[in-house]
């Protein structure tokens, strides 16, 4: 029998909706706690930092090897206070633990304070400062136009030294004297010392103090505890034989060996930061020889201050400089828009490898792509890196068939122009020979030309 009950009908409008609820299930609005805005600046800092306790500790990305420097201390330290302290507390003297007690809370104070510190982070420029640095290093000084790039550094004078301030690329300025650039945090730093990961931080020009301090403690604290394990046993094999002491208290073994493969490279950095302390200089300075002579030329230190112990004072004793990231700060409206605008945290650069082809096949394929996509790669213009204006493009000079394949043929004094220009990198690594170039590079000189002369050639 045939069913004559109406049923409703339902549009296809009706129709998609109930399909999607079905699918998605049902559109609730978004809550007003779901997305929230950032409010501090450390929420949007563009390093690779960390940022705990609502920005209050600054630390670098991977901290792992901190967390390696921190059990060290303590399992050695523990262990020493549960097996060795008792027995020399009661033998010796109770001031032997409460020595040790003092020195570990410095110990790992100092190394608090210089890994959960800002180590001195430079701002990056905002694009209004960076659009104004751009138009002072642009402008020629005398006025007149040039094409070839500005030099990206500035002179001053430091005490009669001649100080050369580079320009970073990722921060927009201009570093200030003694600052360098971190690879590993991506911040340019002030009195950049190194990057040391068993602190988890850079060591800056607002930490180095504590940084110094640590491993002169952890120094003291390392012979310390060695020479009280080393009298522990001692004094119990006084009774009996060595092993059966070593037996005894078998944590003085663990305690020793971790003493003795240690203390030579905590005692070798804290004697070379002893010697940089001195001469008031940095790790950076030092590898690259910044004060050393130069040429049979003696190169004074400018920001020495003339003595050892002014040295060791303006550096344990001087004023600990401000915060200039202000990462507990608040987020003004325009440098919120300015971080979601920009689409990467880091500074990162591309770079483009180009694909070389052998063979007269792949040489065919590669020109007839080549031919296809003219329209659209004619369209791309090159970077300004990549034009200068005042070199003229080479002039091809003859066409002919090499062994089955095609050679372009230049002449030796527009090779070679090319060749040590920096802006055509591909070049430098082309065979020529005869004042010929060998077939693998025909795609290169092609696009070159295109680029130069903004005419498209095709080679058949």
């Amino acid at each position: 029998m045939v069913n004559n009950d109406y049923q409703p009908v339902q549009t296809p409008q009706q129709d998609s909706i109930d399909t999607v609820s079905q699918v998605t299930g049902p559109v609730t609005p978004p809550s007003p706690t779901t997305e929230r805005m950032a409010s501090k600046k450390w929420e949007i800092f563009p390093g690779r930092n960390k940022f705990y306790c609502d920005g209050r500790i600054m630390m670098a990305d991977n901290i792992s090897i901190f967390y390696l420097t921190v059990g060290l201390i303590i399992v050695t330290c523990g262990l020493f206070f549960g097996f060795d302290s008792p027995y020399l507390a009661e033998h010796v003297s109770a001031i032997i633990p409460a020595v040790a007690a003092v020195l570990f809370i410095f110990v790992l104070s100092t190394l608090f304070k210089t890994s959960f510190s800002d180590p001195g982070v430079i701002p990056r420029a905002t694009p209004d400062e960076a659009a104004d640095v751009e138009k002072q290093i642009d402008v020629p000084s005398d006025g007149t136009p040039t094409y070839r790039p500005p030099p990206r550094t500035k002179e001053i004078t430091v005490k009669g030294q001649t100080i050369k301030l580079k320009y970073c690329f990722t921060c927009k300025i201009f570093r200030p004297p003694r600052a360098s650039h971190c690879s590993i945090c991506d911040n340019c730093v002030e009195r950049f010392d190194h990057h040391c990961p068993w602190v988890g931080n850079c060591v800056g020009k607002r930490n180095y103090r504590y940084f110094f301090l640590f491993l002169m403690s952890l120094s003291l604290l390392t012979i310390y505890i060695f020479a009280c394990v080393l009298t522990h046993l001692i004094l119990r094999s006084q009774n009996s034989d060595f092993l059966t002491a070593l037996k005894a208290t078998p944590a003085s073994i663990v305690e020793a060996l971790i003493c003795f493969f240690s203390v030579w490279s905590v005692l070798g950095l804290a004697g070379f930061h002893s010697y940089l302390t001195a001469s008031n200089q940095t790790t950076n300075e030092d590898i690259k020889g910044s004060w050393s002579s130069k040429r049979g030329q003696d190169v004074a230190n400018p920001y020495s201050y003339g003595s050892v112990c002014n040295n060791c004072f303006a550096v344990v004793c001087g004023p600990e400089r401000p915060s200039l990231i202000d990462a507990r700060g608040m987020v003004t409206p325009e440098e919120l828009k300015q971080a979601t605008e920009s689409p990467t945290r880091y500074g990162t650069t591309k770079t483009v490898t180009p694909v070389t082809v052998n063979g007269p096949d792949a040489q065919r394929k590669s020109l007839s792509a080549t031919s296809q996509n003219s329209d659209s790669a004619s369209s791309i213009s090159p970077p300004p890196s990549m034009v200068i204006m005042d070199a003229p493009p080479p002039q091809i000079t003859d066409l002919t068939p090499v062994n089955g394949d095609t050679a372009l043929s230049v002449s030796r004094t527009d090779i070679s122009m090319v060749a040590a220009s920096p802006a055509y990198p591909s070049v430098n690594n082309t065979a020529i020979s005869g004042g010929a170039v060998s077939n693998h590079s025909v795609d290169n000189s092609n696009h070159l030309l295109s680029s130069r002369s903004g005419s498209k050639e095709e080679f058949m």
